[in-house]
């Protein structure tokens, strides 16, 4: 009912309007004096018109928008009902013979009028509903800085004029032809370095980021500069959407560190994966950990029948479940406790539910913990744990295999690297030896925020007031996002034909100390406050981690972020051997460990303190033997 008396109210209106342009252009015609000789046809042409305009409104859909939030579309629905007001005026006028007839200077004024009218009035309606509504916030909420003044800018000042927790005093943007013109009636007022200058005049504290296609080190020097001046930074994420209205702003959160790394988002062919898992079962191992959960997520979105969650922790597998239960109820989910080293339990799994594609993320991964005295434990678990499903795999007829691998299987120095390593020769041994399994390897690096990983680390250090504890002045890390990950696994599954190595792109770099001097300043403090201390490298740390081998040649794949590296050739032979060491029952101290890795995997190089190892002769079947 409301909205009828809603749209009759401005059918009413925009009769008002042909009678105002009509009359108002039959007196400029006239200057302004009534000629009552030309009375009856400027009558009968009101009446054309107002039967038109009743016709031309409807066609064009004016009662559809809502007049406080009169915009574009708005005018141009406006426009269509004078352009077609205009045409049936024309030919009306080329058809009246009258004397007098009506005057030809209509056809000019009369449509300009008619849109003044009907387009102001709209206008004029936002503009005091808008004072009505927010005209009250604009002295209200905390003074901020938004920089970026592109469409980006625009919305976002748009958004933030109807919220009474901010106020947008200036604008800062590093494009010269800007600088001293207004966006929303607020002054851009420079340049981003002139960022501290721009806080200070307007005694502001806070800064939005409002740059959606912003290199990263823009957003790092918009961000350093701001924290220096001792503001908070803000950003709004997925700008884009807040653009295409699908954010409130009110999802505007502090800037993390996640964004000024410097990620691109990741395209992938989705129906090239959706082709891979639409209505399979698909098994997960691990699947409650950091990638496995965000892998379980993503393979959600590709309507697979159904997924089997395999996973050691209890609470794990509670979490992902519990997940799954709130977020996707419309995913069919198994979620089955259990360990990969445990033949019994995987063959139970996989002759109940038969998986199709299996991802293998379950792996011991911290580096200082495997290193000492849990090295036999990271064998079996990453070794042992991945043969036995790869097996399994092939055993029932999956169509494609894939483990999760890391980019600390490249020259490792340490236990868990060379135990990934010596999992991927396994992996490539096994699919050499045929059958229908598709098996294949995906390495990367280190992921923001997985669990045990230096972020949160971080983040708990400087929430007890530091210090902040960096191992080495110079070492670094490649970083990439989970989902980013998760994608490219995906894709690499879907493009491999078997056997290959995957190496994804991790980008450039970032140097661990830089990483925590901008983790103490997002968080409000200076380093004065909060010190950084060097503690030395862990057991089994590199300095610098590597995505290929020395020996190691990538050839490209369609996707840019994916390539294959070819490593040396691994017999399927190897397997027996390895299995003969990986079943013995006694306890393992870590120097054998060692000793046996480096049997397996001679590009293994154990970092000081360990025993001197030698390589002194490599077989013919591929194993070295190694002497102390």
């Amino acid at each position: 009912m409301k909205n009828t008396v809603r749209s009759l109210l401005i059918f009413v209106f925009d009769l008002f309007a042909v009678v105002v342009a009509w009359l108002g252009g039959s007196l400029i015609r006239f200057n302004f004096e009534w000629p009552e000789e030309y009375a009856q046809p400027l009558l009968l042409g009101l009446g054309v018109m107002l039967a038109t305009q009743a016709v031309a409104c409807r066609w064009a859909g004016l009662y559809r928008g809502m007049w406080v939030f009169a915009s574009l579309p708005d005018l141009k629905r406006v426009l269509k009902a004078v352009a077609l007001s205009a045409l049936v005026l024309v030919v009306l006028i080329a058809l009246d013979r009258g004397n007098p007839a009506i005057p030809r200077s209509l056809m000019l004024v009369y449509p300009v009028l008619l849109l003044v009218v009907m387009g102001g009035g709209r206008a004029a309606w936002r503009m005091w509903k808008e004072h009505n509504l927010y005209g009250g916030l604009i002295a209200q909420g905390k003074p901020v800085v938004v920089v970026g003044a592109g469409a980006g800018g625009l919305m976002l000042v748009r958004a933030l004029e109807r919220s009474a927790d901010w106020r947008v005093v200036a604008l800062v943007d590093d494009d010269r032809s800007k600088w001293g013109l207004e966006l929303c009636g607020h002054l851009v007022a420079g340049a981003v370095d002139e960022l501290a200058d721009v806080l200070a005049d307007h005694r502001a504290k806070h800064v939005i980021l409002a740059m959606p296609s912003a290199a990263s080190d823009v957003l790092r020097r918009a961000t350093d500069l701001a924290v220096r001046a001792g503001a908070h930074v803000f950003t709004v994420p997925g700008l884009e959407d807040l653009m295409n209205g699908r954010v409130a702003i009110n999802a505007m959160r502090p800037v993390a560190i996640e964004d000024l790394l410097g990620r691109a988002p990741v395209r992938i062919d989705t129906a090239h994966v959706q082709a891979m898992l639409a209505g399979k079962t698909v098994m997960v191992t691990g699947a409650g950990g950091s990638i496995g959960s965000e892998l379980c997520r993503q393979l959600a979105r590709f309507a697979p029948a159904r997924l089997v969650l395999f996973e050691a922790s209890e609470f794990a597998l509670y979490t992902i479940e519990q997940w799954f239960a709130r977020r996707r109820p419309d995913v069919e989910i198994v979620c089955l406790a259990g360990d990969v080293k445990d033949s019994a339990r995987l063959d139970e799994v996989f002759v109940a539910w038969r998986p199709q594609v299996v991802f293998h993320a379950a792996a011991y991964k911290h580096v200082p913990l495997m290193e000492v005295r849990n090295a036999w434990q990271a064998v079996r678990n990453n070794v042992l744990g991945t043969l036995r499903v790869a097996e399994h795999a092939q055993r029932y007829g999956a169509e494609r295999f894939v483990l999760i691998s890391t980019d600390k299987a490249v020259n490792p120095t340490n236990v868990m690297g060379a135990t990934k390593r010596l999992a991927e020769m396994a992996c490539e041994a096994l699919h050499s030896r045929g059958g229908v399994t598709q098996i294949e390897m995906v390495r990367f690096g280190n992921v923001l925020g997985s669990t045990g990983s230096v972020i949160p680390k971080f983040q708990e250090q400087i929430a007890r007031g530091g210090p902040v504890t960096v191992t080495h002045p110079d070492i670094n890390r490649y970083f990439m996002s989970i989902p980013e990950a998760a994608q490219l696994v995906l894709q690499a599954a879907a493009m491999g034909q078997g056997g290959e190595v995957f190496v994804l792109d991790m980008g450039e770099p970032v140097k661990i100390v830089d990483l925590a001097r901008n983790m103490i300043r997002l968080s409000g403090y200076s380093e004065d406050e909060i010190r950084i201390e060097f503690s030395g490298l862990r057991p089994g740390e590199k300095l610098y981690e590597e995505l290929l081998a020395d020996s190691e040649v990538t050839r490209e794949t369609p996707h840019p972020k994916l390539r294959i590296a070819r490593s040396r050739p691994v017999a399927a032979s190897f397997l027996a051997e390895l299995n003969a060491w990986l079943a013995q029952s006694d306890p393992v101290s870590d120097d054998d460990v060692r000793r046996g890795l480096l049997r397996w995997v001679p590009e293994y190089t154990p970092m000081g303190g360990r025993p001197a190892l030698r390589v002194v002769e490599m077989p013919t079947q591929g194993a070295i033997r190694v002497n102390s």
